[in-house]
């Protein structure tokens, strides 16, 4: 868990240098004008840079990162591990099926019942397979989940996430920024600016709970996609009897990293839910069988 947590610090610092280098490369001079007026064209630049920004190199990044934060092994179905063979061809072959360049296929160790699709393209994308999931499902079930994950790529899910996050993002530096502005013009203190930094970290905080249920619905929406795509990859029944399976074992899955929420296979419950990348399984199975 400290190996994880110690990538993505790195990886957001790393961030964080990057942007500000193309900042000072633009030759930005901020969005306070001469007058002490708030400038909102750049403004919106230094919002969407630094929203889209950190979006997009996350995404560039997700691939290398999964496979260091999971401990991914690639496999090449050449291993003579009957398994692991079946496993390589049986993602390149419903990629071809979906008309997708050949993934990368990897296999990480945990007691959970989990697999996951990423990578910022198609053609440099990442199938991984807990070995929980392989000695929990049979075959076609583990048909099931693949052929999900796969729906995920050829959907395009990666890419429309991390333009809706960095959308998200853009607003809530844009907005938070512009209500501090006016806290600060309209507190006759010595102690305006303080004040202002303080409402801009609260307006973030609560701004980005709002943007995150919006990322989280639409998040939802694409694992029912990728149900339908799995379900005419695989067959429905393959689609439904992986579900059902991951009902009986969603207690296995480590739910305990929030950065790693959207490399697991189960929801929430409640009003949680509203902040869920995943609906839960009930939904999904119904979702399936209502449209037979």
């Amino acid at each position: 868990m400290g190996k994880r947590v110690l990538l993505f610090v790195v990886t957001n610092i790393a961030i964080v240098i990057t942007i500000t280098i193309v900042f000072s490369l633009l030759g930005f001079a901020g969005f306070i004008g001469p007058d002490g007026g708030l400038m909102l064209a750049p403004l919106a630049l230094f919002s969407l840079i630094w929203g889209m920004g950190g979006a997009l190199i996350s995404l560039q990044l997700s691939r290398w990162i999964a496979k260091r934060a999971m401990g991914v092994q690639l496999i090449d179905g050449r291993s003579g591990n009957d398994t692991l063979d079946w496993l390589h061809t049986t993602v390149l072959r419903q990629a071809r099926q979906a008309g997708l360049p050949e993934p990368e296929v990897g296999v990480y160790e945990s007691q959970e019942v989990n697999a996951f699709a990423t990578g910022p393209s198609r053609k440099r994308s990442l199938v991984a397979v807990s070995t929980g999931l392989l000695r929990a499902m049979d075959r076609r079930e583990v048909e099931g989940v693949l052929a999900h994950e796969v729906s995920h790529i050829a959907n395009g899910d990666m890419v429309t996430m991390t333009l809706i996050q960095g959308v998200v993002n853009a607003f809530v530096i844009f907005f938070s920024r512009i209500v501090a502005f006016a806290v600060r013009q309209a507190v006759d203190s010595r102690a305006a600016g303080l004040i202002s930094f303080v409402v801009m970290i609260v307006m973030q905080i609560a701004l980005g709970l709002l943007g995150s249920m919006v990322t989280a619905w639409f998040s939802r929406q694409r694992e029912f996609r990728a149900d339908a795509g799995g379900a005419a990859l695989a067959g429905r029944d393959a689609m439904v009897g992986a579900l059902r399976k991951l009902q009986r074992t969603a207690q296995l899955v480590d739910a305990s990293e929030p950065a790693l929420a959207a490399f697991k296979i189960s929801g929430r419950k409640g009003w949680m839910a509203l902040f869920s990348t995943h609906p839960d399984l009930e939904l999904r199975i119904a979702a399936l069988e209502s449209a037979r």
